[in-house]
Order: structure tokens, then sequence, then C-alpha cells
């Protein structure tokens, strides 16, 4: 009878850990632990990538109403005269957008990349010009509310949250109260979904290595140690910079946070979306405002696209230096406006950056069917380039936030 007690405690201990232990430990024996069967069982590794993907698919499906509800629940509370702060947030997430594709010029003319391209071509649309990612975007801030939350269009429920938020400041205290206790709890579900997160970064961590592995990106190591290099100079040496600029303060607490508590499991689940929840528990832990990151967290994840433009600058440059077409410092410039601006669209085109690719080799006059060539490169790298940059777009999102919100000094 002692036994079988001493064993219950054993596994309420151990069910106690697993869902208030250090996150970011439990991660990485995931990470570890999936390493491990990917090499000594790949057959079980790649049936292992379910626990994955129901991972990142519970995130996506709590992400949309997560965002709505706290939203609408933040401005709806929101005491009078109060300042959400969102200004500074929107011009540091545009500042290191076009910072990162500027940063991405001068690492393409650092180290120049040329790509093996075929004759072959791909059969997937792509957007023709700014124009028409600009008329997706307002298409996409107009659509219905409940459209935008089956279809998980941040853009759309953004500004649903926002107008119902502002229009139930008007509204009575108890009706006002119901929607915080909602979005209260929301953020419980949200949670429990968050520590699940070792499990589901176990899986994916073991089926893609076991899928996949890194021979196939041998061929393209030097265009991956310019998008890569670009990415970490970005996370490492820019924007500490502009949290300097902005705080005055010593940034890498902010920097080491966010990479180490958001970064991580943007890297894995290769969605800015599914790690909106966790950017939220992030914000929460550093005690920041929620009047401000609960608008701030999903607004990042639209417009603040460092990685993105990281992407679609590097790899438009290897397709023109494929080429030998001549980049000088206007059109380079140009270039990263540009690339910015595709950028901060990129999630209202299927396909994310890849696809806005042709519209930037369009300033070279680059055709179409060599520019799908280079985006079919772009799903070949896709492994590590879109891991890292997801973990680039989100992590930042964390880092602008807390800088404006004066906590600079967390780690």
């Amino acid at each position: 009878m002692a036994l079988n007690f001493s064993k219950k405690y054993k596994i309420i201990a151990l069910a106690t850990y697993f869902f208030t232990g250090n996150l970011v430990l439990k991660i990485a024996v995931g990470i570890v632990f999936g390493i491990l069967l990917a090499i000594a069982w790949p057959a079980g590794a790649k049936s292992a990538i379910l626990l994955g993907d129901l991972f990142v698919q519970a995130l996506k499906a709590v992400a949309p109403i997560l965002v709505f509800v706290l939203v609408a629940s933040a401005l709806a509370n929101q005491k009078t005269g109060y300042d959400a702060k969102l200004r500074p947030i929107v011009v540091l997430y545009l500042v290191g957008t076009f910072s990162a594709a500027f940063l991405a010029v001068l690492m393409s003319m650092m180290f120049p990349t040329t790509l093996l391209l075929s004759a072959g071509d791909l059969a997937m649309n792509s957007p023709q010009g700014i124009g028409e990612v600009l008329n997706n975007l307002l298409f996409k801030i107009v659509d219905n509310p409940f459209s935008a939350l089956i279809n998980a269009n941040f853009i759309g429920i953004l500004v649903w949250g926002i107008a119902i938020g502002l229009t139930m400041r008007h509204a009575g205290e108890s009706s006002r109260q119901i929607l915080l206790d909602f979005s209260q709890a929301i953020t419980t579900v949200v949670k429990l979904v968050i520590q699940l997160a070792p499990i589901g970064i176990f899986g994916l961590v073991a089926g893609n290595l076991a899928e996949f592995g890194f021979s196939v990106l041998q061929s393209y190591a030097r265009i991956l140690m310019v998008l890569l290099g670009s990415m970490l100079i970005m996370a490492l040496v820019i924007n500490p910079l502009i949290v300097f600029v902005q705080t005055g303060k010593y940034p890498f607490g902010i920097i080491f946070t966010a990479l180490r508590e958001s970064a991580i499991t943007a890297f894995f689940t290769r969605s800015s979306a599914a790690n909106i929840p966790v950017n939220m528990a992030v914000c929460e832990r550093l005690k920041l405002d929620p009047n401000t990151y609960a608008v701030s967290i999903p607004l990042g994840a639209t417009i603040n696209m460092g990685g993105a433009a990281i992407t679609i600058t590097v790899l438009t440059l290897a397709a023109a230096q494929t080429l030998q077409i001549q980049v000088d410092f206007v059109t380079a410039l140009l270039l990263s406006i540009v690339a910015a601006l595709s950028a901060c669209g990129a999630s209202g085109v299927a396909g994310g950056s890849l696809l806005l690719i042709p519209l930037a080799c369009g300033l070279f006059g680059i055709p179409n069917e060599i520019a799908m060539q280079v985006v079919a490169v772009g799903f070949v790298i896709s492994i590590l380039q879109d891991s890292a940059e997801t973990a680039l777009n989100s992590s930042t999102d964390v880092v602008f936030t807390a800088a404006v919100c004066g906590a600079s000094d967390s780690d």
C-alpha cells in the first residue's frame, strides 16, 4: 500500500511540475528527446510529428478568439485618459522592418550569392504589384467578423476587436465586466495549451528531422548563411540598438528574454499567428500593461515583419546577381522600401513572404518564370529560413512592446 501511495505521489508531483515548472527548460528537454528519437528510431519519429501538428493546430485555433476578446476587453475597460502607447510601438515596428530590409541589402552586397535556376516554373499565384498587396489588405480590414475568426484573418479580427472595444466603453459596468471575465477565461485556456509546448515541440523536432534532415540544405549553404546571418545580426545588433535609442537603457535583458521565451517556440511552430498566445504569456510574465500588449502583439504579428523583409530582399538580390544585373544604391534603397511594404502585407498573401519575391524581382525586370524558380528555392530552404524568419518576427513583437512599456531591464 505504501508503495502504491509513493507511486501516486510521484505521478502527482510529476504532473504538478509539468504544469508549473520552468517552461523553457521543459522545451529544451523536448528538443533533446526529439533529436535523440529522430536519430535512434526515424520511423517512430515521423509518427511523432502528429503531436507537433496537434500543438500548432491548438495554438492556431485559440489565437483568433484570444486576439478578438483581449483587444475588445482591453479597450472597453480602459481608463479615461489612459495612453496605450501604441503609436511609438507602431513606429518601432516600421523602423525595424525597414532596417531589416536595408541590412539584407548590405549583407547581399558583402556576400554576393548566385542560385542554380532551371527552366521549370511553379503553378502559384503571386501578387503583381504593391497595389494588389494593399488591395488585399483593405479587403481583409472590412471582412465579415465571423469570416475573419474562421479564416484567422488577424487584420480583420484586430479591426473588429478595436471597434467593439471602443463602443463597449460606453456600455454598463456589468457588460464590460462580462467581457473582462470572458477574456480571462480564454487566457486560462491559452495557458493550458502553452503548457503542452514541450510535447508539441518534441513531435515537431523528431518528425522534421526524421523526414528532411539537413542534407538537403547543403547545396544552399551560402544563401542560408546570408539569410540566417542577417536575421541573427538583426536580433542581436540592430534590435538592441533600436531598444537602446528608445529607452536609453541596457537592452539585452529584453532581447534575451524574448529570444528565450518567444523565439524558441516560434522557430518550431513556424507560425506568427500560432505564437500570439505565447507572446501574450511572455508579456504577462514581464508584467507589461495588458491594455498595451493586448493590441500591440496581434498588430505586430501583422505588420512587424523584419524576417520577411530579409527573406524577400536576400532572395531577390540573389536572383539579380545570378542574372548579373547591376544594382546601384538608389535601386537598393527602393528595394528596401518595397520589401518592407510587401513584408507588412505578407500575412494577407497565401504562402507568406516567399510569394512576394516575384513582386520585388519586378524592380529589376526579372521575368516571372525566373522569379518563381527563386520561390522554389525558398521553399527548399524553408526548413530553416521560415523557422528563423518567424522566430525573428515574433520575438521582436515582444522586444518592441517591452521597450515602450519600460521593461528593458527584464530578464
